[in-house]
């Protein structure tokens, strides 16, 4: 196994875990929150996806799939087109109200799709180039990959429990 295809298995385990933490639940179930500070599992699937697309995206100097697709328009969420939702709070987190959980579904597949065919052609000497100088020390592209993984499956695992208390509810 090659550095391209342990990256392309994690994001195939987070793209499993996307789906069965929104598969089968209502949009009032992707909405709900345990308390008023908390996350929903819709807020939670959006913003790990809307982290990938905009870090990816930024590492292989392309479009972001959220406004290069239409997903923007078509989430129809009060925020702008960069909006990721980090440093969101409870009134964010709340307005992120998704109609058809297939819109999230959709959604990072597509990001998936684009993540997967970006880190096939990657070598281990690209892995080390330099993808953000704003931090001490500048950021190199397998360092933001992993960041983002480890951002997803926080994210998601957070979402399945969630997930899991919404079905106990039932």
């Amino acid at each position: 196994m090659n550095s391209a295809d342990l990256l392309a298995d994690a994001f195939g385990r987070i793209q499993e875990e996307v789906h069965d933490a929104v598969g089968g639940l209502t949009p009032a179930e992707l909405a709900e929150r345990p308390d008023p500070a908390a996350n929903s599992v819709g807020w939670l699937i959006w913003h790990l996806t809307r982290v990938q697309d905009d870090h990816v995206a930024d590492a292989a100097g392309d479009d972001q799939i959220w406004t290069s697709q239409g997903w923007y328009d078509r989430f129809g969420l009060p925020f702008p087109p960069e909006a990721i939702g980090y440093g969101f709070g409870p009134d964010e987190v709340a307005a992120v109200e998704i109609a058809d959980p297939s819109l999230l579904t959709g959604y990072y597949d597509a990001v998936h799709e684009r993540t997967i065919a970006y880190v096939a052609d990657l070598s281990d000497a690209d892995l080390d180039r330099i993808v953000d100088k704003r931090w001490n020390p500048p950021v190199s592209l397998g360092v933001r990959l992993v960041s983002v993984i480890g951002d997803d499956l926080q994210h998601v695992g957070q979402a399945a429990y969630l997930r899991g208390l919404l079905l106990r509810r039932r």
